[in-house]
């Protein structure tokens, strides 16, 4: 099996290194993108199959780069980590399916504030599901080639 690679994009650097830090005995390749820009110069030089990023960015937001990597990679799963959040939006990608999952920053929030939105989310495992979904999609594309 191949070793899988993320690529991480926020133009907040500390969110950047935070990440780094926190994923350091993770197994997969990491990459690291403080613009969406680089994000897609990354993309284009490396097999991405997990794109994890911020929505709110000075150069372009997420929803933008996301809406890129569709067209050009529709094959990469796409995570959005964000303290912004417009749930109409955010509910029409998922209806859509353009987007795998939504994770609120903090990556941990206290559970006192109930909000459905602000469940505690172990950002790894949310990763890990991602590269299943990959997985999964990859699965289906053999067999409808095959038929």
């Amino acid at each position: 099996m191949e070793k899988r690679n993320v690529l991480f994009v926020d133009d907040d650097v500390i969110v950047l290194q935070s990440l780094e830090t926190g994923l350091i005995d993770e197994l997969y390749n990491k990459y690291f993108a403080s613009s969406c820009n680089e994000a897609l110069e990354i993309i284009q030089r490396e097999k991405v199959h997990v794109l994890v990023t911020d929505m709110c960015m000075p150069d372009m937001d997420g929803l933008e780069l996301l809406k890129i990597v569709k067209e050009k990679y529709p094959r990469i799963v796409k995570i959005i980590i964000s303290g912004y959040t417009d749930m109409p939006v955010l509910h029409d990608k998922f209806r859509k399916k353009e987007i795998f999952k939504f994770v609120y920053k903090p990556w941990k929030v206290d559970r006192s504030i109930f909000e459905p939105w602000k469940l505690e989310i172990d950002l790894k495992k949310t990763v890990q599901e991602a590269f299943d979904h990959y997985d999964l999609q990859s699965q289906q594309e053999a067999v409808v080639q095959k038929n």
